[in-house]
């Protein structure tokens, strides 16, 4: 399998008006250790599409960006202060997530779940005051893609009952309690062993959002 890094943000284009502030931002994301798994080539062809579909492109790569998932008492929320002001890294993160009209993650699928990496990212930065909490969501007009790879067929996956748990811990506990309705869940099954084809999934996943 050939080797595919994920492509830099492109720098903002200017619209038929003249400015860039019409143009739709996506925020992708990725949660891979290797530069050359398969994770990050449907990333990097995710980033493709979404700048062909004309999105500015802002690319969150976890694992290069050294982001740390690890949970300190500056983080932690306050159930008693939705103002409380978080650290700064976490502030710029919840920047780019506000920033986006369209937030696509793209991981694998271990021990039934996120990531550590990426399962710190959605603790210290979707947190209490930003993405919940708040009367009014600040998050629901966002619309989110989850694009996860699994080891498992397809039907073993869904015998086993996994297929609803995950897509309902991503769809409805995660995207749906931080009042984001429009997300969907696309799981790319046999990952160790589907190679290029699954490069496909991404097209059917990112079809709904051009």
């Amino acid at each position: 399998m050939s080797t595919t890094s994920v492509p830099v943000p492109s720098a903002s284009v200017p619209s038929a008006s003249g400015t860039s502030s019409a143009r739709r931002r996506a925020l992708l994301v990725l949660a891979h250790p290797r530069t050359d798994s398969l994770t990050a080539q449907l990333a990097g062809r995710a980033a493709r599409r979404l700048e062909r579909d004309g999105y500015e492109l802002d690319v969150l790569d976890l694992h290069a960006e050294q982001f740390d998932p690890r949970m300190s008492p500056e983080d932690e929320p306050d159930w008693a202060d939705t103002g409380k002001r978080y650290s700064a890294e976490v502030h710029a993160h919840m920047a780019r997530v506000d920033a986006a009209d369209l937030i696509v993650v793209v991981f694998p699928l271990w021990w039934f779940g996120l990531p550590a990496i990426l399962k710190g990212w959605i603790d210290r930065v979707w947190n209490n005051g930003f993405s919940y909490g708040l009367s009014s969501p600040r998050l629901a007009a966002k619309r989110m893609v989850w694009i996860s790879l699994v080891s498992y067929g397809r039907e073993r996956f869904t015998k086993l009952g996994w297929e609803e748990v995950v897509t309902r811990t991503l769809r409805d506990g995660i995207s749906g309690y931080c009042g984001i309705e429009d997300a969907t869940v696309h799981l790319v099954y046999d990952s160790l062993t589907v190679g290029d084809g699954a490069l496909a999934e991404v097209d059917t996943a990112l079809a709904g959002v051009a």
